[in-house]
């Protein structure tokens, strides 16, 4: 991400100006001088959730200390920090997030605010794990909340309207190891079993079929691998990248081989950029228990999906109690596009995929 454009390079950021305080006391007296500021993380966001005509703020320059306390199994990180960095730093430790995203590039707070997920039927989105918050409020005032207040469920996922968050409560659990498996060409009739079968499971489609092209299970290692024809699917015998085509070496390591969490949960790895950020991206969430009838609308328009579509992503997430949360008091489908970076060719293909998951809330 440049200063002035997001991570994709679809928004060019209105800001008049662009700040990188070094200390607390210049981040309060920044926010508490300006009359619109807005926080920016690592610039995932594909629309202008991050943008501002005021002041831009990035937090990589203020203090990156991380503080475990293992006793209450909590760790307390700076908000700019990147889960990749983080998660390296627990394991290193013995301990461990309960789930990761997709990429371990995005900064903690940027994933909290807007409820990124990962995947798995019994686990929440990353906002779930968090159990205090440091943030700037719009007077400057250094507010410190946690779970005993009854408001915290509406801050922790607040898209970065109740000011900016510095410091993060993290639960953490110890540390445990992960085997991945892709196996292809998964039967829809099959897709919710197999999105039970393991701690985390994506199924990736193209839209050109009702069947999944892969699936990526990330099962604990002292799990026994799927057995042959598992689900009517063939196991792959070779690495696999979401998008067909791409390189496989960016990609978290498959066929089975055991490895710690945090270098299994994610698809791609720290080290290499997933791709080069030609592509849009959306996602709807929808009740887990509606899927069936949310695909079977959307089949309708597969023939306008596909030719736009890089690829898409099926996950689960387990409900939770944040009032902002889109899986707020409800398990949830979440059905994600890859778009082709042409925003005049999606926009309307976009319009036609709200309509048939409109009756689906």
């Amino acid at each position: 991400m440049s200063a002035h454009r997001n991570w994709a390079g679809n928004v060019r950021y209105a800001a008049r100006a662009y700040h990188r305080p070094s200390s607390i006391d210049e981040l309060r007296a920044l926010v508490a001088g300006s009359d619109r500021i807005r926080a920016v993380g690592s610039g995932h966001s594909f629309n202008r959730l991050g943008d501002t005509t005021g002041d831009l703020v990035t937090l990589t320059g203020l203090p990156a200390t991380v503080r475990l306390d293992a006793q209450r199994r909590l760790v307390d990180v700076p908000a700019a920090m990147r889960y990749g960095e983080l998660a390296t730093w627990l394991h290193e430790r013995g301990y461990a997030l309960a789930n990761l995203a997709s990429l371990p590039h995005i900064s903690v707070a940027g994933a909290v605010a807007t409820g990124t997920h990962g995947s798995g039927v019994t686990v929440g989105n990353l906002a779930t794990a968090v159990a205090g918050l440091e943030l700037v409020t719009a007077t400057g005032e250094l507010l410190t909340v946690d779970r005993s207040s009854p408001d915290f469920p509406g801050m922790v996922v607040s898209l970065g309207a109740l000011g900016i968050v510095t410091r993060l409560t993290l639960d953490v659990v110890p540390t445990f190891d992960i085997r991945q498996y892709v196996q292809l060409d998964l039967p829809r009739a099959a897709l919710d079993e197999a999105l039970g079968s393991a701690y985390s499971v994506s199924v990736f489609t193209d839209w050109r079929s009702t069947r999944g092209t892969q699936v990526w299970r990330k099962q604990l290692a002292d799990q026994p691998p799927p057995p042959a024809g598992w689900l009517g699917t063939t196991a792959a015998d070779r690495p696999w990248h979401p998008v067909p085509g791409m390189p496989t070496i960016n990609c978290t390591e498959q066929l089975g081989v055991a490895g710690p969490w945090h270098e299994r949960l994610p698809h791609f790895r720290l080290g290499f950029t997933p791709s080069s950020g030609d592509e849009l991206q959306s996602e709807y969430h929808l009740p887990r228990a509606v899927a069936a009838d949310a695909l079977a609308a959307l089949d309708e328009v597969a023939h306008l999906i596909a030719p736009v579509t890089q690829t898409s992503e099926l996950r689960t997430v387990a409900a939770d109690d944040l009032w902002l949360s889109p899986n707020q008091g409800r398990d949830s489908l979440a059905v994600h596009f890859t778009w082709i970076a042409d925003a005049a060719a999606v926009l309307p293909v976009l319009a036609e995929v709200e309509r048939a998951l409109a009756p689906f809330a």
